[in-house]
């Protein structure tokens, strides 16, 4: 056994057993390790975006990681942003990346770089194997620092880089240890707190909920809570997961404008930090405060995302003596007709997309489906994290990958989705049940409302040239059959309804481009 079968067999033994890769050279022997140890399972994307993307989405799903394979730092580099994002959802993710030959460095071969600094921004956990008989051991460690839940914003991405002599040496299998545990507790909230907490919260507190209190556990005791006190419960604009449905009770969405947070928050006078940070504005703007928190306002931290949220919202329900949540108990909307829009589509998806779906999110209109689907439909809804767009349909790839009895639907801009189509590959070579829906309005449309909010009406010929996506217009049924995906176009309700109601009923991977 050579080092990197070790490492692959290590893996396995940890509870790692799928791989979203793009290898090289480096990788070769990772490759002929993949092909040997059976029980794992390799999964090619096209770009590395798609693969760190496709293991974020996994490791959302599943609350294990996913490995990447990637090639160097180069490759390393273009899967950055999705890694970016998938630290910003603190996601548990193992990247694994070759190197030259530990001797070879020395002599600047063109694929040298410093690939540990490359890994820095985005991970949590570095380290350079240095034998051959250490990959195992590494290895090891890299599950577990992937496992571990760290504060914000470190993240759960370990990174573990490879030489190409330390896969191809000899090598062993570090053995699962005794009371390893492939999903790690998260730490308590202590009763203290959760008892100071529980008599401040009313009819003016905001419940501000984030990381594992947006679970059906955590949903529900924030129900209660809310039942009992009248208090609101929001979740930051882009939390990584959340459940949803007519038998949840509802969580709303904090407002994406710095002016409509302040607006929304400025007759509360008490916020209540549960796994959530003080709200920020997502960008800069001239005149306007970044902290988004009223003065007046008092905040009360109860737990870090990093902590058992749900445990610490069912504690402070029970504290509370809080009866069963108040529930929406929504219908579906009737189908609408006439030309395509946002809202036309959302009720729509609120109308046709089956219980338990799981829905990925991105750039463009698809999050205007949320409110429409959660009175309605019983779903997980997996947002954009980091505000790196191209992640929503790598994001849906690794969904479906993980959870391969639910239904997927990946709500895209055409511009974000246009930074990693190569997941339409990946979705037909492997048969996922995966719907693309492209929001086609032809432009980067939030580009445009962020250049109004400068105080220009007038946008120069130039300017809009920047915001724009025709001149050629991008043909989505085109792309999506070139890679394997059936694809048809709607311009009208009924054209929409027709191929969102005939994708659903075929399974597999589809795409329809919503011209808007």
């Amino acid at each position: 056994m050579n080092g990197a079968e070790s490492l692959i067999r290590t893996f396995v033994a940890h509870g790692v057993d799928t791989c979203f890769a793009n290898p090289g050279t480096s990788e070769m022997h990772l490759v002929q390790a993949l092909d040997a140890v059976t029980e794992s399972r390799a999964i090619l994307c096209l770009f590395e975006g798609v693969c760190t993307g496709a293991a974020d989405g996994y490791g959302r799903m599943q609350g294990v990681p996913a490995m990447t394979v990637l090639h160097l730092g180069a490759g390393l580099g273009n899967g950055i942003a999705n890694l970016h994002n998938c630290r910003r959802a603190a996601t548990p993710l193992i990247n694994v990346v070759g190197d030259h030959a530990i001797h070879h460095v020395a002599y600047d071969a063109p694929l040298t770089s410093d690939i540990e600094a490359v890994a820095k921004p985005v991970s949590a956990w570095i380290r350079t194997s240095r034998t051959s008989e250490g990959a195992g051991l590494d290895a090891a460690d890299a599950v577990r620092a992937a496992m571990t839940p760290n504060p914000d914003p470190r993240g759960g991405i370990a990174t573990l880089i490879v030489p190409a002599d330390c896969a191809w040496g000899p090598g062993r299998i570090a053995a699962k240890s005794a009371g390893f545990d492939a999903v790690v507790a998260k730490p308590p909230v202590p009763t203290d707190v959760v008892e100071a907490a529980a008599p401040c919260i009313d009819a003016d507190t905001v419940l501000f909920v984030d990381g594992n209190g947006l679970s059906e556990r955590g949903v529900r005791a924030a129900g209660r809570i809310a039942t009992k006190t009248g208090c609101a419960v929001y979740s930051p604009t882009f939390p990584a997961r959340v459940e949803a449905g007519p038998d949840l009770p509802l969580v709303n969405r904090l407002p994406y404008f710095p002016e409509q947070v302040l607006q929304l928050l400025a007759p509360v006078r008490r916020l209540m930090l549960v796994g959530a940070q003080r709200p920020v504005s997502f960008f800069a703007y001239r005149n306007q405060p970044s902290d988004l928190v009223p003065e007046g306002c008092e905040v009360i931290h109860v737990a870090h995302r990093h902590e058992d949220v749900e445990g610490a919202l069912a504690d402070l329900a029970e504290a509370l003596d809080a009866p069963p949540a108040d529930l929406p108990q929504g219908s579906r909307p009737e189908v609408p007709t006439g030309r395509l829009n946002v809202r036309g589509i959302s009720a729509i998806l609120a109308a046709r997309t089956p219980d338990n779906c799981i829905v990925a999110g991105d750039s463009g209109g698809g999050g205007a489906a949320y409110p429409a689907m959660q009175h309605c439909v019983r779903h997980t809804w997996l947002n954009l994290t980091g505000g790196s767009i191209g992640q929503g349909g790598p994001a849906a790839v690794g969904a479906a990958v993980a959870c391969p009895d639910r239904p997927v639907l990946a709500l895209l801009g055409d511009g974000g989705a246009m930074y990693t189509n190569q997941f339409l590959w990946t979705a037909a070579r492997e048969n996922l049940d995966v719907v693309t829906v492209i929001f086609s309005n032809r432009q980067y449309n939030i580009l445009e409302v962020e250049y109004r909010r400068l105080g220009i009406n007038d946008i120069g010929e130039r300017a809009a040239s920047l915001f724009d996506l025709s001149r050629p217009d991008l043909d989505w049924v085109a792309l999506a059959t070139a890679q394997g995906v059936s694809g048809s176009r709607a311009t009208t309700c009924e054209e929409f309804d027709a191929s969102l109601t005939a994708a659903l009923g075929a399974g597999g991977p589809h795409l329809i481009e919503a011209v808007i």
